[in-house]
């Protein structure tokens, strides 16, 4: 499963902790629409999160990015939310501990039973058409990234440039 169409979100915004299970690759081609619907959850009130990643092949810096971003986001709630992930990979449990996540989500080494059952409705994805949104969500997403770990600003530094000259913000 490696395009964004075989990647499937399915969610639970009714359940506590919300439950998000990612099936497929976890991606800027598809995240958009777990950044929208975790933030349409928060702003009903929603402050504990789960996702599960047992059925996810991979995901990139932009995803992990939502991951950060969702963290920070829930520290700011009154009361403080929080992120729990579940069954990641081995590959997937170390780009999160590389870019400093741990600090910032609570990692579930065991199966959560959270999400057991929990996450059926599929949510609607479509890709990020628009060249400008896209750049934009892909640079937010990293900014995300430095402000969860400033020594992430050094991994990430010519990808923002490069996106900050797209959007005319050099």
């Amino acid at each position: 499963m490696s395009s964004s169409s075989e990647t499937r979100f399915l969610v639970d915004p009714d359940s506590d902790p919300v439950a998000i299970r990612i099936e497929g690759k976890a991606s800027f081609q598809n995240c958009s629409c777990v950044k929208e619907f975790v933030e349409g959850a928060i702003a009903e009130g929603k402050r504990r999160f789960v996702m599960d990643f047992e059925g996810c092949s991979g995901m990139d810096s932009t995803f992990l990015g939502l991951l950060a971003g969702t963290s920070l986001q829930l520290r700011k709630t009154e009361p403080r939310g929080s992120l729990v992930v579940c069954n990641l990979n081995e590959r997937n449990a170390e780009l999160v501990r590389n870019l400093g996540l741990t600090r910032l989500l609570t990692v579930d080494d065991g199966a959560s039973a959270a999400t057991s059952g929990a996450a059926s409705g599929p949510l609607e994805c479509k890709p990020v058409s628009d060249e400008v949104a896209a750049a934009r969500l892909v640079l937010d997403m990293h900014t995300n990234l430095v402000e969860a770990d400033e020594s992430n600003a050094a991994k990430f530094r010519d990808v923002m440039d490069i996106l900050k000259k797209q959007l005319g913000e050099d």
